[in-house]
Formats: structure tokens, sequence, C-alpha cells
């Protein structure tokens, strides 16, 4: 028996490979298949099923490329309903993978077709948890995301998870082990850790989901305060998951045309596409088009893209360094962002050399900074809450990027302002953003609070 974890840090989603005697199952896969059927053919074994935790909404999941490449069946919990086949498993459903079994515990809660798939070794003894998003390291999943298609409060569904977890998950032995489908950085939770692998014994000790003296109505509250709403995007990506989506090698195909700029500028204007600029952001600030948005491949990028592009219908264009348009291409689909229509060829260079129109981001060094700041200098912080809330610049504005577009109204008209996040990476698209918009009388702090900070500039919190 053989468990391997493919964590991809840009979703913080776990994807699992368990082999056991020739047979393999598949637990919530991403988009591209190829790595998988790669390990199945060096292991000289056979794709036996797919399991499908939930319907997810942060990502696409490639169940419906990899059934059919490997002509195995796409398995998920009660209450799934899909536009395509699948084995719908009965709660205490058992699946035989070579020498282990895997059982499904039905775990409704996060979304009523929520499973845990319990696996258990060739002697029978429970070992490991895929948990899904019922239950992370350090929290569960948010149970806010199905309401709409349950017809139900996050309150009420929150009850569901609560139960699920106590009769389903808590019982189990505390040297089973947890795998779950997120980490740290997801919006899928609140408090996950950073830590992807862990124990149900250490869970049971420091989850304050899983505290055994909590009431039903404890749970309820802690569950659903300080939810943030959840990006536009992720009832998109639930309804791809449930009804299918193009093959990810038409969408690369599709996305990766090089074009000239001639043809890349006339596409622009012709599909209203966003040109989606995705070169490290000293490279955006320094000199890029006009009205494009940056979001740097090197970051939190589909996330990023997910939550303030919103539309997965809408068309792109890219700008990516040289020989990463596949790479570019590949995780826009992951969160369902398929109508990507083709790359500059050559990258900006080429756009400059072609005499097309330029724009640069004004940006400054902290130090530099440090001597412009006085008491009245409008500064926004686009960090999010929680991270303002640590400490700021006083009087600092806190507009989240993530909320960045119902700001738009509170930046200055004509006065100079100053934009900064963390690291450098979220202001940079933030001031892309705004100067999409039309907002162009502002500077970016570079290096952001980190810099701030190491300057010595007072601050607050």
């Amino acid at each position: 028996m053989r468990i391997e974890q493919m964590y991809t840090g840009c979703l913080a989603q776990g994807a699992y490979y368990i082999e056991s005697n020739g047979e393999v199952a598949i637990i919530d896969p991403l988009r591209e298949i190829k790595p998988y059927i790669d390990k199945s053919k060096a292991d000289n074994a056979e794709i036996k099923y797919i399991f499908e935790t939930h319907f997810h909404a942060d990502f696409v999941s490639g169940h419906l490329t990899l059934s059919k490449e490997s002509k195995a069946p796409i398995v998920y919990g009660p209450n799934a309903h899909t536009s395509f086949d699948a084995i719908i498993a009965e709660d205490g459903q058992e699946f035989k993978i070579g020498d282990v079994t895997i059982v499904s515990l039905h775990t409704p809660g996060h979304t009523l077709e929520s499973t845990t798939y319990l696996l258990k070794d060739p002697e029978g003894k429970d070992h490991a948890i895929f948990s899904g998003d019922t239950l992370f390291l350090g929290d569960v999943g948010r149970p806010d995301l199905a309401q709409k298609a349950a017809n139900m409060t996050q309150e009420q569904l929150a009850e569901m998870l609560f139960d699920s977890l106590r009769t389903k998950i808590m019982p189990l032995g505390d040297d089973v082990i947890v795998y779950p489908a997120h980490g740290a950085g997801s919006a899928c939770g609140k408090n996950m850790s950073s830590e992807t692998v862990g124990t149900l014994g250490v869970q049971k000790q420091t989850n304050y989901a899983l505290r055994s003296d909590m009431t039903k109505e404890e749970f309820v509250k802690e569950v659903t305060d300080g939810l943030l709403p959840p990006p536009s995007y992720f009832p998109l990506n639930v309804k791809m998951n449930k009804e299918g989506y193009d093959d990810i090698q038409v969408v690369l195909n599709r996305g990766t045309q090089k074009l000239d700029p001639d043809t890349f500028e006339q596409i622009a204007n012709e599909t209203g596409a966003v040109i989606l600029d995705v070169r490290h952001q000293n490279d955006f600030v320094k000199g890029h088009i006009p009205r494009s948005i940056f979001i740097g491949i090197d970051g939190g990028f589909a996330p990023w893209v997910g939550a303030l592009i919103g539309d997965v219908k809408q068309p792109i264009l890219l700008v990516t360094p040289e020989g990463r348009e596949e790479e570019t291409v590949t995780r826009l689909s992951r969160v369902g962002f398929d109508h990507t229509l083709g790359c500059l060829e050559g990258g900006f260079e080429t756009w400059v050399q072609a005499g097309k129109e330029t724009d640069q981001l004004d940006s400054i060094t902290a130090d530099t900074f440090k001597n412009k700041l006085t008491e009245n200098t409008p500064v926004f912080d686009v960090r999010k809450q929680s991270e303002f809330s640590g400490g700021h610049i006083p009087k600092a504005s806190n507009t989240p990027l993530s909320m960045i577009n119902d700001y738009l109204m509170d930046f200055p008209k004509d006065e100079t302002f100053y934009v900064h996040c963390a690291g450098g990476y979220r202001s940079v698209i933030a001031a892309s953003i705004l100067k999409s918009r039309g907002i162009h009388n502002l500077v970016d702090v570079a290096g952001g609070y980190k810099s701030i900070k190491e300057v010595g500039i007072n601050t607050t919190k």
C-alpha cells in the first residue's frame, strides 16, 4: 500500500494517489491528469476508481478527463447529482483497491454530498481518512457555500457538519491519519494549518471544532463567525464540476496560440478580452500594456485571478515570461478560466519593438516613502483585515485586495496617494486594477509593509 499526497501550493490543494497490489485510486484530482496517468504507468498499475469528496468550488477537478482516459468510474457520495455517469455511493459502501478497502462515510455540512473516505489497511484496520473539506488540520470546511443549492441556511449546514464530525469522524482512533483537501491559504476555511498531513488524535486535542465539550450552538457560532464572502468564481467552478467542461488539451491549444502584436491588439479590441500580465511585479512596474492587469505567475496566481476577474467566461489574453505560456494557461484552467485566446509572442519586448503604446507604474522605495510621509498623506493598505489589525501605518485606510472594486470611490480623485501590501506583490495587482479603471494618481511602495518597518516608519495596532 502506498499513499502519495500531490500538493499544489497555488491552490493549497491536496490530491491523493493510493496504490495497492497493482490497483490505484485517485482522490480529488486536479484538471491536468498527466501526473496521475504517468504514475500509474510507472507502477504498472490500473486506475480503478476516481473518488470526489464533494463538488469543489475553488478549483475544477480532473475527474471527467481522467475517467475518459483511464476508463475508471467516478465516485461521489450520497446526494450528489451529476450530468455525467458516476457511482453515487451509499453511506458505508466499500470499494476494494488491491489489498485495501476504501469506505465512504457520508459527512454532510460543508456541502450536502460531502463524503470522507476511510482507508482500511490489508488487515482491515482503520489507517487514514481523506476528509475533503469536512475536516482540515486546525479547522473545518465553511458551511456557507452550499446554501443556495441545499435551500438551507449556513447555520443549518453547520449543524449538519457538527453531527457529521461527531458521529462519523471523532469516533475513529487517534492514530488515524488525516489527509485533508486543503491547507493554509485556501478560501474554503478560516484557520487552516500550514501542515498538510496530521493525525486525528492531534486534531481532537488542538482543532477548536472538535472539542469534546462543545455544544452544537457553540459550534455553529464559532464556525460561522468571521466568514468572509466567498470569491465570485466559486459557484461557477461548482457548475463545471457538476456539468462538465472542455478537455484540458483543447483549452491549452487555444490558450497557448502565439499572437504577434498587431493580432494581439486586434483581438483585444474585438473581444473585450482582459490583458493579463503574469510577469514579475518589478517588470510590470517598469513597463506594461496600458489597462492590462497584473497578477504574477509566481504568487498566489490562480486564486487571485478567480477572486478579481471573477467571471470564468471572460476572454483573456496573456503577457507571460518566455516559455511559461502553457503553465499559465494550465493554472488558469484549474480555476475554470478556459477562455484564454492566446499569448503575446515574444512577450512584452515585442510589443515595445512594434512601437505600441506602453505605460508604467510609479513605484518608490520604503526609504523614499518615509521622507514623503506626513500625518495627512493618503495611504491605502491592501492587505487582509487580519494583517492590518496586526500592525499598520497610523491613519492608513485598509482596502483589502480581494474587495478592491468595492473601494473605488474611496481613492482620491486628484491628490497623489500611496498603496502598499505586505511585500510588494498584491499592491502592484491593486495598482494595475486602479489604473485600468482610470485612476493614475497613485504610487506603489515597493517591498510593502516589511520594508516599511525595516526603514523605521512608525506603525500602530
